[in-house]
């Protein structure tokens, strides 16, 4: 097992935002999250430092909240990303094993590029590995400098660049592999001889070889993956092409996706085959579609939904947290949240569950069991449940458990004035 370092202290001045960089989200996951996602799905990092700097009390609360494999560790002040990377130099002191060094703002990297990076840097008894990518416009990037031989004597940032060094096409993907053992020391021996005045990370490729270890290139496969977010328009063309990526996925897998162009599907959604996605869908979070489903056209499906084989989601319909069992249908105008819904269920038009308390702040489970029939513009007031084979009439406020295959009517008597409308007319 190895450790990880992710570099997550930048303020992200270009994203305009009071939110930091690495908090800003694609499918409400945040961009730091699917870094760490990504490691610890490779199975081969079982320890993750984060090094916080800008706003720390907010990285520091989402990581504490949602991994217990990781550990946010300040630098200030930011002096660079090598000064970042040293940060971590008490907690490694006597760790002997390798250690991955990447971005907190690449959300598009996958588990299996980090898993073969890995594997290539220890395959290759390499002491230090660097990810780079070719690009026919590099413009931005920091440059892979090969000696006569080859072999990589350094990488040269493009504010220190001359001509023809900003003429290389190979790139420096941000992402490193070391023998921390043999390589710590040289972050106590980082210079900030640059423009920028820092203690540059990429500054250890240099001090290995003059070490004369073994340094070594993985060139990356597929240049999207470290596709760094560093505004609001990157975050927009990371969106789109995490969300290409994961309809191409449902495609090939069996899903009809009616128009991948209007429809959003969340990377962490699946998708049984046969299932229809009908246009303009937003699908998010995290869920599970079964077999011959109906989603749409615009449904919103908001994360932590189950629906069974056979469910028909319908146009304007929302549903947020909630199981559904087989063959039931929510066909128009519908909202579905904190609820458990059985099979051969129908929920009419305009029903909603209201399951949120606004004086106690609380949620309350909506429960409807098998064979319920609600009819439209309903409202189902949380905590409650409906029982199996129960109807509910047209325009219901259901406010108390209903027995089952009872019927359930609070409507207020239908009352004809005959010839009324004349009789106004002629006062």
């Amino acid at each position: 097992m190895i450790k990880s370092i992710i570099l997550a202290a930048g303020k992200g001045t270009r994203m305009k935002s009071e939110t930091p960089k690495v908090l800003h989200t694609i499918f409400d996951k945040t961009l730091v999250g699917y870094v760490l996602d990504a490691l610890n799905k490779t199975n081969l990092c079982d320890e993750n430092f984060v090094i916080v700097g800008h706003q720390a009390e907010r990285v520091n609360e989402y990581i504490n909240n949602n991994y217990s494999n990781a550990k946010t560790v300040l630098q200030s002040p930011q002096l660079g990303t090598g000064h970042a990377v040293s940060m971590v130099l008490p907690y490694l002191e006597n760790y002997c094993g390798d250690v991955i060094i990447l971005c907190g703002d690449t959300p598009l990297i996958t588990s299996e590029t980090l898993k073969e990076f890995i594997e290539y840097h220890k395959s290759t008894n390499s002491d230090l590995t660097v990810m780079s990518a070719i690009f026919e416009n590099p413009t931005n990037y920091g440059r892979i400098k090969r000696t006569s031989q080859n072999k990589l004597d350094s990488i040269v940032e493009e504010k220190d660049a001359n001509s023809e060094e900003k003429a290389i096409k190979e790139i420096n993907a941000g992402i490193y592999c070391l023998n921390w053992k043999k390589i710590k020391s040289a972050f106590s021996e980082l210079k900030t001889n640059n423009a920028q005045g820092e203690y540059y990370l990429t500054d250890i490729i240099k001090w290995a070889n003059e070490q004369n270890l073994n340094v070594d290139v993985y060139t990356l496969k597929n240049n999207e993956e470290i596709f760094g977010i560093n505004s609001k328009q990157h975050l927009a063309e990371a969106t789109k092409i995490l969300n290409k990526k994961t309809i191409q996925k449902h495609l090939d897998n069996g899903v009809t996706i009616i128009d991948p162009d209007s429809t959003w599907i969340s990377p962490e959604t699946e998708i049984d085959r046969d299932t229809v996605i009908y246009p303009s869908c937003y699908i998010n979070g995290k869920n599970k579609i079964g077999k011959n489903c109906k989603i749409g056209p615009f449904a919103h499906l908001r994360g932590e939904v189950v629906l069974e084989d056979n469910v028909k989601i319908g146009n304007f319909v929302e549903v947020k947290k909630t199981t559904i069992k087989s063959n039931t249908n929510a066909c128009h105008l519908t909202y579905l949240g904190d609820s458990e819904i059985g099979s051969n269920v129908n929920i009419g038009a305009g029903t909603i569950t209201a399951n949120y308390n606004p004086l106690t702040k609380q949620k309350s489970k909506t429960i409807i069991k098998d064979n319920v029939k609600i009819g439209s513009n309903s409202v189902l007031v949380a905590p409650v449940t409906i029982e199996e084979g129960a109807n509910v009439g047209a325009v219901g406020v259901i406010t108390k458990n209903i027995p089952a295959w009872a019927l359930a009517i609070t409507r207020a008597p239908l009352k004809i004035l005959n010839e009324w409308v004349k009789s106004q007319n002629n006062k």
